[in-house]
């Protein structure tokens, strides 16, 4: 499992020409060269004029972490991207370096680009199917923006068709990617029975517009009833479901209370948490098919984290957040491998690795999911009892509430442990409990909270 590898292509800026002009065939020799004299300082520039604090992952580590997967792991069943392959502010990068590129060129670079990730992925893994989902910031317009039946997603389905070796999954998922980036594939192997469904969930997220600026909630309906069909079908066919895309449901924790950190007790004060999506659509839809739903994979926040999407009736769908490559958000780049049981469709286990830093040279395994939590599985009733215990420790001190802070940012260490811990309340609640009125009567239970406006993020 990869996700949020954000390749940046303009990581030395005066390369850019060169890459335009040639086919991505000659990419890896391009970036390859050496730096050019200006790297340094062209690039930071770039960085500070599209507002892009830290940086991503460059060529060097990209071929790192993918020669690490393949090291690690050289003849999986399959392989899962679950979005954001493109550099932060790409759009914005390409227009400040092509200042008379047009609209169109700007999104037939960023098609481009992916089709270039797409085509790595396939050199490290030629004889594997790759599962990959599009992120918020896998546009050819800008950042959380796209607009359906686009040529940015119709080019993209090409490029992640290529990678599906199964005639069937083939022509399924060019049938439908192109207007909402979303797909449903039958899994390889002794899988067979378990359908992958996949969406773009960019149209769920409250920052999305369409590339004209313009807020339009129907491809959101859309796609949460084109995601009930696949899952009905599934239901009759007797079949399971995995079902994965980028952005999570629930609370966005670090938005809305990162400025509490050295205030953890005023947290309450806050009377609606902002939230990754919309709405609760996606989580209830797939915890209303909790009884073949066996697993979402999610990503977007590049840290190493589970939720819990509970349906009617007792019904639950364990969620797993894969942690990025790009190192972006202080973390050390990292990858998960997992254990799967094709009759039940069940992680078994899995182990997560992380480099030792950010350019990526030498990889470790981070841990093993079940030496740390001492579970027989990665299931619903498993994540549940995990999910459970987490929220009940309101310090953050117990064995597990430990463990899951210690390895929340790979390479972090003790500051961000510590800085998970102060939030602790807040975090846990939000492993489960995905509306903003359940998830504060778990974290401020019998609070009487302060009035405080709602906060968009622009």
């Amino acid at each position: 499992m990869l996700s949020d590898l954000h390749f940046d292509p303009f990581y030395d800026p005066a390369k850019l020409p060169e890459l335009r002009r040639a086919p991505i065939t000659e990419w890896p020799a391009i970036l390859s060269k050496p730096d050019s004299a200006t790297r340094v300082s062209s690039f930071s520039d770039l960085q500070r004029a599209c507002g892009v604090r830290g940086s991503d992952s460059p060529w060097p580590l990209v071929v790192a972490a993918l020669r690490e997967a393949k090291q690690t792991q050289p003849a999986p069943l399959f392989v899962t991207v679950s979005g954001d392959l493109l550099a932060h502010g790409f759009i914005c990068k390409f227009q400040r370096l092509a200042p008379s590129a047009t609209a169109a060129e700007a999104s037939a670079f960023a098609a481009k680009t992916v089709a270039f990730v797409s085509q790595q992925l396939h050199s490290a893994y030629p004889s594997v199917p790759v599962f990959s989902a599009l992120g918020n910031n896998d546009s050819g317009c800008q950042d959380y923006f796209e607009t359906p039946n686009s040529a940015f997603l119709k080019s993209s389905g090409i490029s992640f068709a290529a990678n599906v070796h199964d005639p069937d999954a083939r022509a399924s998922l060019a049938a439908t990617f192109g207007k909402l980036g979303d797909y449903s594939v039958t899994l390889p192997g002794a899988m067979h029975d378990t359908r992958l469904i996949v969406l773009q969930d960019i149209f769920e997220s409250s920052r999305y517009r369409g590339c004209n600026n313009e807020p339009n909630t129907a491809p959101a309906a859309e796609q949460i009833a084109w995601l009930r069909k696949q899952l009905t079908e599934v239901r009759e066919s007797g079949q399971q479901a995995w079902v994965m895309a980028h952005i999570p449901p629930g609370v966005d924790i670090y938005t809305t209370y990162h400025r509490y950190l050295f205030a953890p007790g005023q947290a309450c004060n806050v009377q609606q948490p902002e939230m990754f999506l919309n709405n609760t659509a996606l989580a209830e839809t797939i915890g209303e098919f909790g009884d073949i739903v066996r697993l979402a994979i999610f990503a977007h926040t590049h840290m190493d984290e589970i939720k819990l999407l509970q349906g009617p009736d007792g019904k639950a769908v364990p969620a797993k957040m894969v942690p990025s490559i790009s190192p972006i958000n202080g973390n050390d780049p990292s990858f998960l491998v997992a254990q799967v049981s094709p009759q039940t469709a069940t992680i078994k286990d899995y182990e997560v690795y992380a480099a030792t830093n950010a350019q990526g040279g030498t990889w470790n395994r981070e841990y093993r999911y079940s030496d740390v939590y001492l579970l027989p599985d990665f299931s619903a009733k498993s994540v549940d009892q995990l999910t459970a215990k987490l929220i009940d420790d309101k310090t953050g001190e117990d064995e597990d509430s430990r463990a899951y802070e210690r390895y929340f940012l790979a390479g972090g260490g003790t500051f961000a442990s510590l800085g998970l811990q102060r939030l602790w309340p807040a975090y846990s609640c939000s492993l489960r409990e995905l509306n903003p009125t359940t998830f504060r009567r778990c974290m401020c239970p019998g609070t009487a909270a302060k009035a405080e406006p709602a906060r968009v993020t622009p």
